[in-house]
């Protein structure tokens, strides 16, 4: 049975997560918006070959983010305005009575994590993201097709502010290396370490931010620990920081929106989101750590 919580900073009264066997039943009883927000080489391909029934297609690169021509502003996936995104919700049919359901080919760590955050920052009341994914759905036995679809109907959708908390370079300036806060790395561990880097031009993480990878918030096959079993895992974590002192960053801004969802999974206050994150942070002349491997 999923877990139904109410956070203090956000806006939604319904799980963040929702499960393959519950989106059937959801889908049989009312009309929901699923997108899919999977990305990535030939991601739109696949989707047009293969999706979820009746999901519309979101772009990472082009909707869920307004990227810079110099990386070095904003990162490699910095939000977009909130005209900008605004427009997205009209194009894709969702109102502010929509109920979403987001899914991508990685479990929320491609774009769909990204897309649940932006919609709960918007202040969007339901809004999930399906465990496990595209995947794990059609093993559990939900149609799919290769049609085009169409939206049911487009509104304007007025976004007035981002809810939830952001960190810019110039917050983790200040306090990435003092004790009262914590910077939390959420990229693999070989990243982290500097062993790697086959994206960023610089390998290694920001100087006092700990590692604790995004897939770790993942059970052996895939899908999302437990409420109690992630709850425990980040309390442990933060100890006794306020989500005010914790600030979560990736490499763009994409795959950290996967730990924030985890995080509201149990039940937890969300912390702040660095969307720049390493991209922007290692183009800036900003001092750079690495660690040796264990």
């Amino acid at each position: 049975m999923t877990l139904i919580i109410k956070l203090r900073n956000m806006p939604q009264d319904i799980s963040p997560i929702i499960k393959p066997d519950e989106l059937i039943k959801l889908n049989h009883n009312i009309a929901l918006i699923l997108i899919d927000a999977s990305n990535g080489n030939g991601a739109k391909e696949n989707y047009n070959v293969e999706h979820l029934d009746g999901a519309l297609y979101v772009d990472l690169n082009t909707q869920l983010a307004n990227i810079n021509a110099d990386v070095s502003i904003g990162g490699r996936h910095p939000l977009p305005t909130l005209e900008q995104f605004s427009e997205t919700l009209m194009s894709l049919g969702i109102t502010p009575t929509s109920h979403v359901v987001v899914y991508d080919d990685k479990n929320g760590s491609n774009a769909a994590a990204r897309f649940w955050w932006m919609l709960n920052s918007a202040g969007h009341q339901k809004v999930q993201v399906l465990d496990g994914g595209f995947q794990a759905a059609i093993k559990a036995g939900f149609p799919t097709n290769s049609k085009i679809e169409i939206p049911l109907k487009k509104e304007p959708y007025k976004i007035e502010n981002w809810l939830l908390p952001l960190a810019d370079i110039y917050e983790i300036d200040k306090v990435a290396q003092d004790t009262d806060f914590l910077v939390v790395d959420v990229r693999d561990e070989e990243r982290y370490n500097g062993e790697k880097e086959p994206i960023d031009l610089v390998a290694g993480h920001i100087p006092g931010a700990i590692n604790i990878p995004f897939t770790t918030n993942l059970d052996s096959n895939g899908f999302f620990l437990s409420p109690e079993e992630l709850k425990n895992n980040y309390l442990k974590e933060f100890e006794d920081k306020a989500a005010k002192n914790v600030i979560v960053h990736c490499g763009s801004g994409v795959t950290a929106c996967h730990t924030l969802l985890a995080i509201a999974y149990a039940g937890l206050e969300i912390p702040k989101l660095y969307v720049g994150s390493w991209s922007e942070w290692s183009r800036n002349n900003r001092p750079t750590a690495t660690s040796k491997k264990k």
